[in-house]
């Protein structure tokens, strides 16, 4: 029998030789077979990485959310990056691969915008994840949680600004509006256009709550005579939370050039008041030791403060004013609804003659 495998070699050259002749008459079939080869390249790399990199980081909060976060865009950049090297290793007599270098330049810069605002938001969760606000004292988790989601969005806004500049920078005929939103971003140092105004006075008003925080997340405001909770704070808008469900729509900017009141700013515990109007008959040292019955037994009460004075007298009867408080807004309107429903019924149960009447005198005509 003839031993072929001496001839093995010169027959696979054989078999060879007619594809490289395609691929040089045809550059764009090695072009494709050579993507295409990238692809699968990120694929397996992305396949065999990340779990790698997922045990690897597992301790650690902040590396544990950027590979979460960056997973797909980490696939993406290395998957253009990969085309990058392979566009401009290409000869540049094959036709139309200029303008394939520039749809792979701004493909890469589109895959960098979208893993640095990954980044971003990985960053900014782990903050929020490792300063929960659901503790009874959560001033200081409420603070930064609020720094971070503001300043947090407003990166992403500047990195996307920033990203779309560059992309059309890439474009000869669209580089004047590239330069453009870069001057807008601050990258360039000046602010052009009466378009960009609304979105860089958000953005500024976005940086200096999130720096000065006159406002923070779960903070009870009282806008336009509502009385609500700032529930979610956004790159260009906070969404308040009305008493009754209702949301209110505020833009960022609205906060730094209008007064508000804020019953949380400092604190979160809160007075509350109860005024009843009643007659002079009616003796306040059982109404006071009632009082303190009231709250002692009220889950609201923080033991700090349960007084009542006279605050008002006129002609008919005497205004009694019941201060109490609270840990916190909420509760202290559930107090003050408890404390002014028990003294009512305190006096009407003990003391009914003493309830405000309108006193006449007649007189008998002769």
């Amino acid at each position: 029998m003839k031993d072929f495998s001496a001839d093995l070699p010169q027959m696979l050259a054989y078999a060879v030789m007619p594809w490289i002749a395609i691929l040089r008459e045809a550059p764009w079939i090695e072009i494709i077979v050579q993507i295409a080869l990238a692809w699968l390249a990120a694929l397996i790399l992305h396949r065999l990485g990340t779990p790698v990199l997922q045990r690897l980081a597992a301790p650690l909060p902040f590396s544990r959310k950027l590979v979460l976060y960056g997973n797909h865009a980490g696939r993406a950049v290395v998957f253009l990056l990969l085309v990058q090297i392979i566009l401009r290793s290409t000869p540049s007599s094959v036709p139309q691969i200029e303008i394939l270098r520039h749809l792979g330049a701004i493909g890469l810069i589109a895959a960098l915008t979208w893993l640095a605002v990954r980044s971003v938001a990985a960053v900014g969760d782990a903050i929020i994840e490792l300063n929960p606000f659901d503790a009874p004292d959560n001033l200081q988790a409420r603070r930064i949680q609020t720094q971070t989601k503001v300043l947090t969005r407003s990166a992403m806004v500047m990195i996307i600004l920033i990203g779309s500049g560059a992309a059309l920078m890439t474009l000869p005929l669209l580089r004047q509006i590239g330069t453009s939103l870069l001057a807008s971003a601050g990258v360039a140092g000046l602010v052009v256009g009466f378009a960009a105004k609304p979105v860089l006075g958000n953005l500024l008003a976005g940086l200096q709550i999130a720096i000065a925080q006159p406002i923070r997340l779960a903070d009870v405001l009282i806008i336009e005579n509502e009385w609500g909770e700032v529930e979610e704070i956004t790159g260009t808008y906070v969404v308040v939370r009305i008493w009754d469900l209702r949301r209110m729509i505020i833009p960022l900017q609205w906060f730094i050039e209008h007064p508000f009141q804020n019953w949380t700013r400092n604190n979160s515990e809160l007075l509350g008041t109860v005024s009843i109007w009643a007659d002079y008959r009616l003796p306040l040292d059982p109404l006071r030791a009632e009082a303190e019955r009231i709250c002692k037994e009220a889950p609201e009460w923080d033991g700090r403060l349960c007084m009542i004075q006279v605050v008002e007298t006129s002609e008919k009867a005497m205004q009694l004013r019941a201060l109490v408080s609270a840990y916190d807004a909420p509760r202290c309107w559930d107090l003050r609804c408890r404390v002014r429903e028990g003294l009512v019924a305190y006096i009407q149960r003990d003391f009914p003659e003493c309830l405000p009447r309108v006193r006449a005198e007649i007189e008998k005509i002769q």
